[in-house]
């Protein structure tokens, strides 16, 4: 009879062999375990990662959030800086969002300038920060033509794993609703704006929608995997994404009225065959279904915090 130590020291071998052909076989060891309807970190084919919220999380910010999508944990820190408005825009103020993905935070990144993966993200989050007009910049002015507010959201990952804009998005809109303003005043004598050290507002007040993303891969053109990590990121195809309003998410359509879609992005070309053969309509609107479902589950955390 084998004893404890020799099984020991098989259960290591095989997890070495196992780390081995993932490493220099990594979609055939993908391939392996989504023919079996699972994923390599646990999950089942079509399920998602966790999500957890902290809010408050950068004590010296107006206001911030943690945020953890799995393995994946981005902060979000939110600070107002007065400035004055844009000449084509006197009565306007700014939304800034910059992501950072540092080399700490994962090999695949490396030390020196922001990597171009951070800077396409940062630029997406702006335009889906605009596009949606999640924030009226009218409400960030103080007086026009000579101060307005200047919202500078940086996003630290912390911890990548993949899908680092669905987490991204999510730590926005909760740094967004944990952000308080103090009341600020245009002051004619001393030409500046005056801001009490007492009286605060809350943005929570004057956010009109709430964007959340959802973000699949297409492997090998016949498996639709989504909330990628960071090892299925590499071998996916082609990427969808789709972001929906939360509160509409949870409502049902009524006469055909479908939720607020705010975002609907593809990379890549590929559709989905195998036995969920879909192509062009039929798999986008295959995922908004998907994204409705996953948005409510994510609304049920955010709206907690």
């Amino acid at each position: 009879m084998a004893n404890s130590t020799d099984t020991t020291t098989s259960d290591d071998q095989i997890l070495t062999e196992a780390a081995a052909y993932k490493r220099l076989y990594p979609a055939e060891y993908l391939e392996r375990f989504v023919a079996e309807e699972v994923r390599p970190d646990g999950r089942e084919k079509g399920q998602w990662r966790d999500v957890r919220i902290n809010v408050g999380a950068v004590s010296t910010a107006n206001g911030s959030a943690l945020v953890r999508l799995g393995d994946t944990t981005i902060v979000c820190g939110i600070k107002a800086e007065v400035a004055e408005p844009d000449w084509k825009t006197p009565n306007h103020g700014w939304i800034v969002p910059n992501l950072d993905l540092p080399a700490i935070s994962s090999p695949l990144f490396k030390p020196g300038p922001p990597a171009e993966e951070a800077q396409v993200f940062s630029q997406q989050l702006n335009d889906l920060l605009v596009s949606s007009n999640v924030l009226p910049l009218s409400t960030l002015c103080i007086e026009p033509k000579k101060a307005a507010w200047v919202l500078y959201v940086d996003l630290v990952c912390v911890n990548y794993d993949g899908n680092a804009f669905d987490a991204s998005v999510l730590a926005i809109m909760a740094a967004l609703r944990d952000t308080k303003l103090p009341i600020a005043r245009w002051d004619e004598d001393l030409e500046q704006a005056i801001c009490s050290r007492t009286e605060t507002w809350s943005l929570r007040e004057s956010l009109t929608c709430t964007p959340l993303a959802c973000t699949f891969g297409i492997f090998k053109g016949e498996h639709l995997l989504p909330d990628p990590t960071a090892f299925e990121t590499p071998l996916i195809d082609t990427t969808i994404t789709i972001a929906l309003d939360a509160e509409d998410a949870s409502s049902v359509s009524v006469q055909g009225k479908a939720s607020k879609i705010r975002l609907v992005r593809q990379n890549g070309l590929g559709g989905l065959g195998g036995k969920q053969s879909m192509t062009g309509i039929a798999l986008l609107g295959h995922c908004i279904g998907v994204a409705k479902e996953r948005v409510k589950a994510m609304s049920g955390v955010l709206y907690v915090v």
